[in-house]
């Protein structure tokens, strides 16, 4: 259950420096358009009665403040990028310096190698001191110019490192794992007194962090993943009886499967980790897809790669060097079971597999990601210069908010079975709403 106090956002103590950015025209109040903290969203837009409406849930909005924290010449700041790859890394690496370096008149930025262990000199992956020249192409580039990686590093020797290179702001640019680490960093830091700013990017393509809508690269990923399925579909409808299975990513949200089936209109069956769903037996997904063969001749299936772990034989893979438990192979298992199925019924389909991940979160951003990564960007340096900290910058009701890490980290954001676009995915497929009886 939320509570107020779960939205609190900690500060690293009083604002006396007046900020530098200039918004207003001559004659106009200066401050007017600054964000004050008293500027709050509520967590719920919707309700039934006037009285259900709860006031005291509510974030703070984000947005420059009038008076800042630090004083911006004796600034530097390390943005660090970690985990997999996502469209639009660059983009955000980019605008956090521009916006520290040319907005704000911070003169010293680092860029943290190849993500945590950079912050760990055991690595021996000093920083790299970003320019301007050094950033102004990269937001065409895909993938991060500083390099990443997983797992986590001890606090004590990150908070050691930043200490010893004089860092005032740390932006950290990951997912929820990253974002623990960051949350872990913040704790170190106000253990010793030291005022460190740690401010979070949010940056899964799978688009499962909570309290945030939609979270960077998830746009370019469902038009990449668009294009594979219309290929997809056009090699199913090229050949009599005709199957094509795509995996696509999500380990344990459906979002991209979803979102991508709903782009391309083509797919006929979809598949998600919050929905499970019977494999054998009448009713099931074998069963309706012989059906669909038998009347149409050519299927369409997409699979997100955390679904329908619980039918695949074997022992757990294990975990990653994150500690996120490894994901058992369901594009290759289905692959199979269909091949087998079909050979029982005696029935010959020409079955085409396609698994574009890489491709899919390697490729620069797109528009709408380009234009969110940079207000998402730009918002974490407000909020950092400001002195907020362990604290995440998040999109609700198409506003950007500050969230507490803590709570960005508490749970994961899947795709609820009950929601419009599960909804839209069955009127789309024509897939039964569960398999099995």
């Amino acid at each position: 259950m939320l509570k107020a106090e779960d939205l609190k956002v900690d500060n690293l103590g009083e604002r006396r420096v007046r900020s530098p950015l200039r918004f207003s025209l001559p004659g106009e109040d200066p401050g007017r358009l600054f964000t004050p903290d008293e500027a709050h969203l509520l967590y719920r837009a919707d309700f039934a009665r006037p009285e259900d409406v709860q006031p005291e849930l509510a974030f703070e909005k984000a947005g420059p403040r009038e008076y800042i924290f630090f004083e911006p010449e004796r600034t530097t700041a390390a943005i660090v990028t970690c985990g997999g790859l996502c469209p639009g890394l660059n983009n955000v690496i980019r605008s956090l310096y521009m916006q520290l370096h040319h907005n704000y008149g911070v003169r010293r930025v680092l860029g943290i190698r190849y993500g945590y262990q950079g912050l760990n000199p055991a690595a021996g992956l000093p920083p790299v001191e970003l320019t301007a020249e050094f950033v102004e192409p990269i937001h065409k580039l895909g993938g991060t110019v500083l390099g990443t990686s997983r797992g986590p590093q001890d606090p004590k020797v990150m908070v050691d490192f930043l200490a010893s290179q004089k860092v005032d702001i740390l932006f950290t640019v990951g997912g929820d794992g990253t974002q623990r680490g960051a949350h872990q960093i913040a704790l170190e830091a106000r253990r010793r007194g030291l005022p460190l700013a740690v401010v979070g990017i949010p940056k899964t393509i799978d688009n499962d962090i909570p309290y945030v809508w939609e979270t960077f690269g998830y746009k370019t990923a469902l038009r990449e993943a668009r294009e594979v399925l219309d290929c997809a579909h056009v090699e199913a409808k090229g050949v009599r009886n005709g199957i094509s299975l795509v995996k696509l990513m999500g380990r344990h949200s459906g979002s991209i499967a979803a979102g991508a089936t709903l782009a391309s209109q083509e797919v006929n069956f979809t598949l998600i980790p919050e929905i499970p769903f019977a494999l054998e037996g009448e009713g099931g997904f074998l069963d309706c897809l012989t059906q669909r063969m038998r009347a149409r001749g050519h299927a369409l299936i997409v699979v997100a790669e955390g679904a329908g772990q619980e039918h695949i034989p074997g022992e757990s893979p294990g975990t990653d060097d994150s500690g996120n438990p490894r994901l058992k192979d369901i594009g290759a298992f289905l692959k199979d079971r269909i091949a087998e199925h079909f050979r029982r019924l005696g029935i010959p389909v020409t079955l085409r597999y396609f698994d574009p991940s890489y491709i899919i979160r390697s490729v620069p951003a797109g528009t709408e990601d380009s234009l969110l990564c940079d207000r998402l960007a730009r918002n974490a340096v407000h909020a950092a210069m400001a002195g907020k900290t362990n604290v995440l910058i998040g999109l609700w009701y198409n506003t950007f908010i500050h969230v507490p890490i803590p709570l960005a980290i508490s749970e994961k954001k899947r795709l609820s079975p009950t929601s419009e676009v599960w909804r839209s995915v069955l009127l789309a497929t024509g897939q039964p709403a569960r398999f099995g009886n």
